[in-house]
């Protein structure tokens, strides 16, 4: 990669980031020109040059943003086009440059470092704010603390993002502090504490609810002794954040006094009664990006609700899932929680990851994604420019430096001594690949052939070594025979069309440097009709890699299980098993009779009935559902539906195919079924 692409994308996110709070219109700049850089890589396709393993993770992301800004279009359609319901759309709208984003700073390898540089900046900058409102001041701290401080712009914004920028700058800075000593860490703690206090000075009431949360985001990454210190700590920061809170304070005297509320909060409680009521007579649809306004205006001029909602009010309900929900109704409940919580949960996956840039990052993420669900209790911020610009911006950065950092933090060696088996029958086309991804990782493999009519054995013989040729009982029996035969430590169990990744390799050889678990699951890969997918079937992880002792197989005849011995650990990693299921839609529908009659047979066994045809057509449908909607198959396109159809075709097969033997055995119970 050339420094002539890096560096200027690199300066671009900084500045994107460090200006937020100087000027919107920087954030909006940088973010663009960054985005256009992503969409001329895209067009070259010069990152997937570079070997780049798309993180299926990155996909969901993507799928949040995108899926948040359908969703506000469906809404400004149904609703007319308005005019008023534009200008949110065109808000929106941002959120589809979040790939582009993605494709930029994936190239360009941004990581930790860089990204904690451009928050200390922000931090900075916003230090600089208070120094040049103190000069225009003539030093005058204290007409400064007497007023809601927000340089120039909305009190609510800077005190938000303000607060964001310093945590996140803190983080930063302990990062250092565990990478390169005190020395550098107070580069960018003392501005990240100061930027904390500042936003305090915003008085804006979100801050102080956000602050302990986030707080407790930070937790993690402080040793072990200190946790329990920091957890005592928040409260009493939180205290001291309230009594220094003058706008909160007086209100909380004056309601202790005189039980009156603050007026805000009256104003707020009465427009989140009304956006409620537009989304209880339209829950489906809601009122519209633009209808949201009208309703409000109408329910003034009508004299339903006070004159001061025009004020505050008109443009939004001051709370993000509500405002959602009144605009575009229950489609827009769910927009609005994939965008909050897929980041969040993606992020805090690796809240505890061993290693430091990972760890430092998922916190950084975290707060992103916690403390816009913190502050869009009292404010609409996904409807406002700034904050939404922000959001797709950090998001994006955060978690293409975190990705970036994952794959680069598989440096360690194997200690153990691993064996890989492997059982076949005519898998030519795929045992040498199987087998050659295998020794990536395997010191020893075995290969258990089951009289192969073709090249099989043959080409086994090149890479494995053991081969022997066998009988056929059934998968699980066959597998437990491999597994007898293997002398590693670990065993890692593949089939012929599976193929370790070479980042797959990595993470393997790096864990069994010090084992954190005694059995891992690998995340399927699906790759079938020149596609890869990312989910629907390739959502499961099965369990292929395990500490030997006291493992075995099940003796089942199809979808045998690994049983561990209980009481050990199980966790899943992160790179992808590619798995080539099917060589052609004809070997599909073959192999796909074969698994569900193998399937009727096994659950015959053990004594399992279908009495109706009705039981068959549900499992069918729910595997459908579980496959194409909850695991978001659909993310795959036209193979993920076809993928999706295709099991709940199989599942349709085995439980009717279990009723078939029922009923035979019904009609001639004599008979031995299944033969």
């Amino acid at each position: 990669m050339t420094n002539y692409i890096k560096k200027p994308i690199h300066l671009l996110f900084v500045l994107g980031i460090a200006g937020a709070l100087l000027s919107s219109s920087i954030l909006a700049g940088a973010t663009i020109l960054l985005a256009i850089a992503g969409l001329v890589i895209s067009y070259q396709k010069s990152l997937y040059q570079t070997g780049w393993d798309k993180p299926k993770e990155l996909r969901l992301l993507h799928f949040a943003f995108w899926f948040f800004v359908l969703v506000s279009f469906c809404s400004w359609t149904i609703e007319g086009f308005s005019y008023e319901g534009g200008k949110t759309f065109g808000t929106h709208a941002r959120l589809i440059l979040f790939w582009p984003l993605i494709i930029a700073l994936s190239y360009t390898r941004l990581n930790a470092g860089t990204l904690f540089a451009a928050t200390g900046l922000m931090a900075a900058s916003v230090i600089g704010m208070l120094g040049s409102a103190l000069i225009e001041n003539q030093g005058s701290l204290h007409q400064l603390l007497n007023s809601r401080f927000s340089g120039g712009i909305n009190p609510i914004i800077f005190g938000n993002i303000a607060l964001l920028g310093g945590l996140l700058t803190l983080t930063g800075g302990l990062f250092l502090y565990r990478s390169k000593g005190l020395s550098f860490a107070l580069i960018l703690i003392i501005p990240g504490a100061a930027a904390v206090v500042i936003a305090m000075l915003s008085q804006t009431r979100s801050n102080l609810v956000a602050l302990p949360f986030l707080l407790l985001l930070m937790v993690p990454l402080l040793h072990r002794k200190l946790r329990i210190a920091g957890i005592i700590a928040i409260p009493l920061l939180l205290i001291a954040a309230i009594a220094t809170n003058d706008r909160v304070s007086g209100h909380l005297d004056e309601f202790l006094q005189n039980a009156n509320q603050d007026s805000s909060i009256t104003i707020r409680k009465e427009v989140w009664g009304q956006a409620w009521q537009m989304f209880a007579d339209n829950p489906w649809t809601g009122v519209g990006l633009g209808g949201y306004t009208h309703e409000i205006e109408a329910s003034v001029a009508s004299g339903e609700t006070t004159t001061a909602l025009l004020d505050c009010c008109s443009g939004h309900a001051h709370n993000d899932l509500i405002n959602v929900a009144a605009t575009s109704g229950i489609p827009g409940i769910l927009s609005w929680a994939f965008l909050i919580f897929i980041p969040l949960v993606t992020f805090a996956r690796h809240l505890f990851s061993t290693h430091m840039a990972t760890a430092h990052l998922a916190v950084a993420g975290s707060m992103v994604s916690a403390g816009y669900l913190l502050f869009g209790l009292t404010e609409a911020t996904f409807n406002r420019t700034l904050f939404l610009t922000f959001y797709l911006l950090s998001v994006a950065g955060i978690a293409a430096a975190l990705f970036n950092e994952l794959s680069t933090s598989y440096v360690r060696q194997r200690t153990k001594k691993v064996s890989a088996t492997i059982i076949t029958k005519n898998e030519e086309d795929h045992i040498a690949d199987c087998l050659k991804s295998a020794r990536l990782v395997a010191d020893e493999i075995i290969v258990l052939d089951s009289g192969s009519s073709d090249r099989t054995v043959e080409i086994a013989k090149q890479y494995a070594d053991i081969v022997e040729i066998t009988d056929w009982p059934g998968f699980g029996i066959q597998k437990q025979r491999a597994l007898e035969k293997a002398t590693g430590d670990w065993v890692l169990s593949l089939d012929a069309d599976e193929r370790i990744t070479p980042e797959l390799a990595r993470e393997i050889n790096h864990r069994l440097a010090d084992p954190d678990a005694d059995a891992y699951k690998l995340p399927w890969a699906v790759t079938i009709y020149g596609a890869r997918l990312d989910f629907g079937r390739s959502g499961r992880a099965p369990l292929r890699l395990f500490r030997r002792e006291g493992v075995r197989f099940s003796d089942a005849l199809v979808h045998e299980r690994i049983l561990i011995p209980s009481g050990r650990k199980t966790k899943t990693l992160r790179g992808r098993l590619t798995h080539y299921t099917h060589r052609d839609f004809g070997h599909s529908l073959e192999k796909s009779a074969k698994y569900a009659w193998l399937g009727s047979l096994e659950k015959h066994r053990k004594g399992k009935k279908t009495r109706t045809m009705i039981y068959p057509t549900l499992r069918g449908l729910m595997t459908f559902v579980q496959v194409y909607f909850i695991r978001f198959g659909f993310l795959d396109g036209a193979v993920g539906y076809l993928t999706a159809v295709t099991y709940a075709q199989v599942t349709f097969n085995k439980y009717a195919g279990l009723w078939t033997l029922d009923s035979k055995r019904k009609k001639h119970p004599s008979v031995e079924e299944g033969k």
